[in-house]
């Protein structure tokens, strides 16, 4: 089954073709150099630049996997969660597209998609296993049941980690995408230079990040009104410390207490090297198969998008014509 699946909850207008596990095209059309000059993404031009681009972004998924539309068999688009205007750029166009083509629409959540980028990795991952999902917008602790079953454990109560990330490398001056530069120039971190909290959240397995966020705020402001400089590559380093403890741990005692012996990490903050480093050491002690994506499906794309449709199609989940895109909704709605 060829479904062609649709990415454009954010600032990349990705389309890809893709054949059970196996993706034929991905392409993706990024927004970063523009939104750069703002130091984040704007959504009106995010929707703009969408609305742009997704036509010839699919035409070129089409070619590129050397099909015509007329051996598409289905019509997947990422729904929910995202920045509302660019959702609704993909999914009127994948309205449109399924419509003209006869072929079945499927509604496929963001959440949902980012795990399913395993799959694509990982023929051997099958459910019932924990994942760790983790990116500018969501930080879950979820079981996946089975392909379409979740269960969440813990969520953040406020800032993502991806956010936290991001907002402490806007502070320090890093370029745009900042948890992606922050984790390019950490060195070493040093607490005692400083002194980063450790934020609690009520929930067993819930995060909190905007303390250590507001922290790293002070820090750097309190430094410029001294007139001291920061050591932006050990600061960096001591965030991303602190950031890949609480994730570590509070999945690995998830892990323990429901006898996981399965992890998958999912998401753009997947790409993170000390994260990835840390929980393999981690899980390895312990006897435990950790999985994560390959680096180019850490990020939004399609192709993690048409992985998770088949599911969703073989569950039943299939739209109409009146199918809308929701900012909002958990990873576990029915």
């Amino acid at each position: 089954m060829k479904i062609l699946s649709i990415e454009s909850s954010c600032d990349e207008t990705s389309v890809a073709i893709v054949e059970g596990r196996n993706v034929l095209s991905n392409i993706i059309s990024t927004q970063i150099a523009e939104h750069k000059i703002y130091g984040g993404v704007v959504p009106e031009i995010a929707s703009r630049r969408h609305t742009e681009a997704i036509s010839a972004v699919c035409d070129e998924a089409v070619k590129e996997a050397g099909i015509t539309y007329g051996d598409v068999d289905a019509v997947a688009v990422t729904f929910a969660p995202g920045l509302i205007g660019a959702l609704l750029v993909g999914v009127n166009f994948a309205k449109g597209l399924a419509l003209s083509l006869g072929v079945p629409l499927i509604p496929v959540h963001h959440l949902r998609s980012h795990i399913a980028a395993n799959y694509i990795a990982h023929p051997d991952l099958k459910p019932p296993f924990l994942c760790l999902l983790v990116s500018g917008g969501n930080t879950v602790i979820a079981e996946v049941t089975d392909y379409t079953k979740f269960k969440i454990l813990g969520s953040t109560r406020d800032d993502a980690a991806g956010e936290c990330f991001d907002k402490t490398a806007r502070c320090m001056g890093l370029e745009y995408p900042g948890g992606v530069t922050l984790d390019k120039i950490a060195t070493k971190s040093d607490f005692n230079k400083y002194p980063l909290p450790v934020p609690k959240a009520q929930g067993e397995y819930d995060f909190s990040f905007s303390g250590l966020k507001t922290a790293v705020i002070n820090t750097v402001h309190n430094a410029a009104q001294k007139g001291n400089e920061i050591d932006i590559p050990v600061l960096s380093a001591t965030v991303r410390e602190r950031v890949c403890d609480m994730l570590i741990d509070k999945t690995l005692k998830a892990a323990e207490n429901l006898g996981y012996k399965k992890i998958a990490v999912a998401g753009g903050v997947s790409a993170n090297s000390e994260l990835r480093e840390r929980f393999s050491l981690e899980c390895e002690k312990r006897g435990y198969s950790l999985y994560y994506p390959p680096l180019k499906y850490c990020g939004d794309n399609a192709a993690m998008v048409g992985a998770q449709a088949i599911f969703e199609f073989e569950d039943g989940n299939i739209a109409d014509s009146s199918l809308n895109a929701t900012a909002t909704l958990p990873i576990d709605y029915r």
